[in-house]
């Protein structure tokens, strides 16, 4: 082989990329400058403002596959696209093929392609009547940053905010009506026929079929603080800032009887028409039409600790902290699990077709349910579903690609679920994409097969010579120990000692130089993981499969410059660092790099810090947690007292050291210590409310830890306060229950009847001060210390907050009433109270 080529200053970069790619055997890629910005292929090399000696180098992208309707678009590696599938639905590209340079990003609605260029132009294709022609707005297609689709119609942000619409107008192409509202819009979510946009202000404006959801007018006023959207096919739910849900499009009368239930919500799945919200406590609360999936009465008592939900067209199912899975919903579209129930453990993800699921367990097995004709029957590829990592799917079946890098398939066998066709060719398998009734697996070689419904997109063997690497094997042998290096000085150099290229006639300084510009290319691309910070710097890390994702994030850490962290998936779930990648089933996910700031806790005598991967490190007297060491990873939050820590892991478990007599060992309650939301203490005790609102205490009983007095009436719990002696809880029909040390706030009883809807609760260090839904107050505990607040009683009215105020030995309370004035009361002596008397 040929290891120089020499460059014509008339000749393109087109032309010098062309051949470059050829001599390195790589697939289709992109030449960069030495500062990394992509060099123009129409531009003669005379005119390219290149220096002299300067390093290029040849990009090969990842090979990106879109597949909606009934064809594909692929981005290949030098950002263009080739499209197959059905001609008439965006699988025929060719009037376009010129204008598609430079791709980042494509879009699709049933029958069209919106693809969106670097410099933030945007280029259509396929049937104009869903969006293919652009043709009138196209002067205002630029510094386009999203797109977002219906089925007829597409909807494009701008840099500025503003928003371009075309496509069907009825179905949101058309958004001239509220035009003027469209600005600093931050994103657009889409039912099948209308588009939602959430403002910078968190408004919401919609546009499109009102019966979809176009017409939002009923609930604008309550439509503020937005923080996400989802819709089912004719619906839309917004969850804002507060958990709440507002709802409008097509039967939005049928979320009136949940209404109330909608509080705190985390996330929101959807069917086709009906809507299921996991709350933070993991219940689940859903809405809709009953025969897809809205009635789930039958499973609520089960539906706890909901981790995940998924959805076919009629039915959910959701995996549980547990590892089990619930359904429900129509039966024959998977809402109904009972022939593989008792097998549904373990569960790790869960995928679905139109009509059938397709769930993953953690021993790489896969379990399936609801129409067989749709997937839901696995039986005749049972034996070969083994060490599965991923599931893709497509309407009617489903492709699993396992451990070993090939692909099993089932479902209907027209329509993708036989693949016996192309099954020697599905080695190496990387990623698989679909369209409703096909799909296309990428391979390590970047080359692409496909196989189901051709008019679908099964059948990409027009363009195959376009899309496909060649790598030819001595090319292989060759290039597992060689690097390369693109010179426009006239060489392309096949070498890479230094002494090599010295031999060649490089100067030895030169050739050091030439040597940090060098680019690696292997036959079986590695996979690479994409790591970026939630500020938005992202950095693109080589990987291997026995590598653990311990070693990722260290090595994720020092490519960012950053501290200490851990790694989310793109669903924020925590990866364990000691296990291997090959075994994390991360899909070529993009992960994120959580940093959090050293939260430090202290007790009497000892500090525990809770560090950016969720580790934990304590000094001081007592701080030693050496014991409970292996648990405290992905720590949540740390809780004091005195004496002692008590640690909320991912889980909801806790870890606890320190004096054991206040609480440094929860061995007696361990068990009953599961799903905690949050820990409150006294100075030699704690107590945990768990999700169901019901609490566990544990460490020194006169400080509190021995709540079987009051056990039976602990439920509901909202909230806890403590004193130094005594805990209070609020209860969710605003009653109050205390424990405790009566003389610090543990006896209610003298103010028990007044004790109702009470909706907060202030400690100082021997008393309790409660604010009513009318804004009156309540205190009870020692009245020396602020216990006792009937000589302010007749001027605590519409109280707003209050502080405790601790100084020494001396308490008091301090309220802020509606119109800024304060409130005191306590030990006057100590000079505190007095003064915020004179403030009011």
């Amino acid at each position: 082989m040929d290891g120089m080529i020499d460059p014509k200053l008339d000749e393109s970069v087109e032309s010098l990329r062309v051949r470059a790619q050829r001599a390195l055997a790589a697939g289709k890629g992109r030449l960069l400058d030495s500062a990394g910005s992509v060099v123009d292929e129409d531009t003669p090399l005379k005119k390219a403002r290149l220096r002299y000696l300067e390093p290029l180098t040849l990009q090969v992208r990842k090979i990106a596959i879109h597949g909606r309707w009934a064809a594909f678009a692929a981005i290949l590696g030098d950002d263009s696209v080739v499209t197959w599938g059905d001609a008439n639905l965006g699988g025929n590209s060719s009037s376009v093929r010129g204008q598609l340079k430079n791709v980042q990003h494509i879009q699709a609605t049933n029958a069209a392609f919106a693809a969106i260029l670097r410099d933030g132009s945007v280029v259509t294709w396929g049937d104009a009547c869903f969006g293919g022609d652009s043709c009138n707005v196209q002067d205002q297609l630029k510094n386009v940053q999203q797109i977002q689709a219906t089925r007829r119609a597409f909807a494009a942000i701008l840099r500025d905010g503003s928003v371009v619409t075309w496509g069907d107008p009825y179905d949101g192409g058309d958004s001239s009506s509220v035009r003027d509202q469209l600005k600093n819009v931050q994103q657009i979510q889409a039912s099948s026929q209308a588009f939602a946009a959430i403002l910078g202000d968190g408004s919401v404006v919609t546009w499109g079929i009102s019966y979809c959801g176009g017409d939002s007018r009923s609930v604008r006023d309550q439509l503020k603080n937005v923080q996400q959207i989802q819709a089912t096919s004719g619906a839309f739910a917004a969850i804002l800032a507060d958990g709440s849900v507002v709802t409008w499009g097509c039967n939005n009368r049928c979320c009136h009887a949940v209404r109330a239930q909608l509080k705190n919500v985390r996330q929101i799945q959807a069917t086709n028409a009906a809507f299921a919200a996991i709350l933070r406590d993991g219940s689940v609360v859903t809405w809709g039409e009953p025969g897809f999936g809205a009635e789930s009465r039958c499973v609520r008592d089960q539906l706890k600790n909901v981790q995940q939900i998924q959805a076919t067209h009629r039915a959910f199912a959701a995996i549980l902290a547990d590892g089990s899975v619930m359904t429900w919903g129509d039966g024959g579209s998977g809402g109904d699990s009972s022939a593989v129930r008792d097998q549904l453990r373990n569960v790790q993800q869960i995928q679905a077709t139109d009509q059938a699921f397709a769930a993953i367990r953690e021993d790489g097995s896969v379990l399936t349910w609801g129409d067989a004709g749709s997937g839901g029957d696995s039986s005749a590829v049972r034996d070969q579903l083994r060490n599965v990592q991923q599931i893709q799917a497509n309407s009617y079946a489903f492709a699993a690609i396992l451990r070993d890098e090939s692909v099993v398939t089932w479902g209907d066998a027209c329509l993708g679920g036989d693949s016996c066709n192309v099954r020697d060719q599905l080695k190496k398998v990387q990623q698989i994409q679909a369209t409703s009734r096909a799909f296309a697996a990428i391979l390590a070689d970047c080359s692409v097969v496909t196989w189901g419904v051709v008019g679908f997109g099964g059948d990409s063997s027009d363009v195959r010579h376009l899309v496909n690497s060649s790598f030819e094997q001595q090319t292989k042998q060759f290039y597992k120990r060689n690097r390369a290096l693109l010179d426009i000085s006239g060489l392309v150099l096949l070498r890479t000692e230094t002494d090599e290229l010295k031999a060649l006639g490089v100067p030895e300084a030169e050739a050091l130089r030439l040597q940090r510009h060098i680019a690696v290319f292997r036959t079986k691309l590695p996979a690479d993981a994409s790591v970026s910070l939630i500020s938005g710097k992202t950095v693109s890390l080589e990987t291997h499969a026995d590598e653990s994702v311990e070693s990722l994030r260290m090595r994720a850490q020092r490519a960012l410059g950053a501290g200490k962290g851990r790694l989310l998936t793109s669903t924020g779930r925590v990866l364990d660092g000691e296990t291997p990648l090959k075994r994390a089933r991360l899909q070529n996910l993009p992960l994120t790099f959580h940093i959090r700031r050293v939260d430090i806790q202290a007790t009497g005598f000892a500090f525990a810090a809770i560090l950016g991967d969720g580790g934990v490190v304590s000094w001081g007297y007592g701080g030693g947690c050496s014991a409970v060491r292996d648990r405290l990873k992905n720590v949540q939050q740390i809780q004091s007292n005195h004496l002692a820590f008590a640690a909320i892991l991912g889980d909801g478990s806790i870890a606890t050291w320190g004096n054991a007599g206040a609480g440094g060992d929860s061995s007696a309650v361990q068990d009953q210590l599961k799903n905690v939301q949050q820990i409150q203490s006294t100075s030699c005790a704690f107590a945990a409310i768990l999700a169901d609102g019901s609490v566990v205490t544990w460490g020194d009983a006169h400080c509190g830890g021995d709540s079987s007095a009051v056990q039976d009436q602990l439920k509901n719990v909202q909230q806890i306060q403590a004193t130094r002696s005594s805990f209070a809880a609020v209860l969710g029909n605003g009653s109050v229950v205390t424990w405790g040390d009566a003389g610090f706030g543990g006896d209610t009883s003298a103010v028990r009847d007044q004790l109702k809807n009470v909706q907060q609760i202030q400690a100082a260090d021997e008393a309790f001060a409660a604010i009513l839904a009318d804004g009156s107050v309540v205190t009870w505990g020692d009245a020396d210390c602020g216990g006792d607040s009937s000589a302010v009683r007749d001027q605590l009215k519409n109280v707003q907050q209050i502080q405790a105020i601790q100084f020494a030995s001396f308490a008091a309370f301090a309220a802020i009433l509606v119109d800024g004035s304060v409130v005191s009361w306590g030990v006057a002596g100590s000079g505190l109270a007095a003064e915020a008397s004179e403030i009011s």
